[in-house]
């Protein structure tokens, strides 16, 4: 194909299926007939199972660091900002891999990918569990975050190849909800297995859960019938790069892909330091059992996808946006009922986002939607990385309000952001 072909616009009705559409799919290349997997068969039920486990393992292994960032800025002399390193390395060697595993995987295969991904971090995590000094401990953490780069960009993509486009949007939202349960498991395994033992135990043990999980994603995810390989020639993957950047709402997209996950990983980076202070001098158990919020994920991801079908992607995208930003104000309150209703709507709100603007993804690409995902990943990361350790400085410097206002603005941002993206929408509808 020639290089300045032009690529066609993506369609503004959802219910057409891209990939008869679209010259530079798998199916349309090979002319393969093969269907896709509809909701309610048992190829259905194998897929979501499979791939929430694997967001399980991998939101755990990533966060279980996060509540016990207290601990470790305790036991190896380190402050708030540099013990916030564990997270955001991991986060920023998995935001660099995701420009790479995406492309690979458009070349090798997805479940490969996935499998080696989960395998390599399950066995780094249980290395990491015997470190003795903190600089081993970051390249522990750093690798673990290159592995899982594996997953979180290919997972999208096998399911926007293999699932129907129908139910494309729900069994995103079931893939994130896992995602959900697992950051909520890593932080609340770690959180409390360190309170009653120490954080090596708490590490082992999620270890050892994401090397399970790990097995059985591998057992019974079934194999792609859509995805045909694709060259690996840079040129062809620098021609792909600039045409995802030339588009109008992919770029917005990775925008909206930062502003969330720095917002809301921020959060969580801090408020652990938050509770254990004076005045409420909570323990370090009960800051782990407060990531059950992480369950609002499990509800308002699905919701999200089902709620795009009603009200279209735009809406939907900018009132969840909307949610945490109230949230994050109301956890400027003192109480800490108020602060734990302030999670809960900055937690469903997130997870419904992202839901939204990760399956949004699917429909803009054109072409090399592998590597799509992997540039929106790379941006969603990268704000967990960058907002997660500047936080530090704004709780150092201003406490909690400092947080509040630096997330507060990124939420903003964020809103704005998402209209821009619902007026594009609509003037392709129009």
């Amino acid at each position: 194909m020639k290089t300045s072909q032009r690529i066609p616009a993506a369609p503004a009705n959802d219910s057409v299926n891209d990939d008869e559409l679209n010259p530079e799919t798998p199916v349309a290349r090979s002319g393969l007939k093969t269907p896709f997997i509809k909701r309610g068969t048992p190829q259905f039920i194998r897929v979501t199972l499979a791939l929430f486990s694997a967001g399980l393992a991998t939101f755990a292994l990533l966060y279980c660091v996060q509540p016990i960032l207290p601990v470790l800025s305790h036991d190896f002399g380190v402050s708030p900002a540099t013990s916030s390193l564990s997270l955001s390395l991991s986060t920023g060697l998995m935001a660099i891999g995701l420009l790479f595993t995406g492309p690979v995987s458009d070349a090798v295969g997805r479940k490969s990918v996935m499998v080696v991904a989960l395998l390599l971090a399950a066995g780094c995590t249980l290395v990491c569990s015997f470190m003795q000094s903190w600089d081993a401990i970051l390249i522990m953490r750093a690798l673990i975050g290159l592995s899982l780069s594996g997953v979180a960009a290919v997972a999208m993509t096998y399911l926007s190849e293999e699932i129907h486009p129908s139910v494309v949007a729900f069994s995103m939202g079931l893939y994130i909800s896992g995602n959900s349960i697992g950051g909520m498991s890593g932080r609340l395994v770690s959180g409390v297995l360190t309170d009653f033992f120490s954080w090596r135990i708490a590490m082992a043990v999620v270890g050892f859960f994401a090397l399970a999980a790990a097995i059985m994603f591998w057992r019974i995810l079934p194999p792609s019938k859509h995805f045909r390989a694709s060259s690996l020639k840079p040129r062809k993957l620098l021609i792909n790069f600039k045409l995802h950047w030339r588009d109008q709402g992919l770029p917005l997209l990775f925008a909206e892909g930062f502003l969330l996950m720095g917002s809301f990983v921020t959060l969580f980076n801090y408020i652990g330091y938050r509770l254990l202070a004076t005045p409420y001098n909570l323990s370090q158990a009960i800051v782990g059992i407060l990531s059950i919020v992480y369950l609002m994920g499990t509800y308002s991801s699905p919701k999200a996808g089902v709620m795009t079908g009603v009200y279209g992607r735009g809406p939907v995208l900018i009132g969840s946006t909307a949610i945490m930003l109230v949230g994050i104000l109301i956890t400027a309150f003192s109480p800490v009922w108020m602060i734990f209703i302030g999670m809960i709507l900055v937690t469903g709100g997130f997870f419904a986002a992202h839901s939204v603007a990760s399956g949004w993804i699917g429909r803009r690409a054109r072409r090399a939607k592998g590597q799509a995902s992997s540039l929106y990943l790379f941006s969603y990361y990268a704000g967990s990385s960058v907002a997660g350790t500047l936080g530090g400085f704004f709780w150092h410097a201003y406490g909690w309000i400092g947080i509040t206002g630096f997330i507060s603005l990124m939420l903003i941002v964020g809103v704005g952001v998402g209209i821009r993206l619902m007026r594009l929408s609509e003037a392709k509808a129009a």
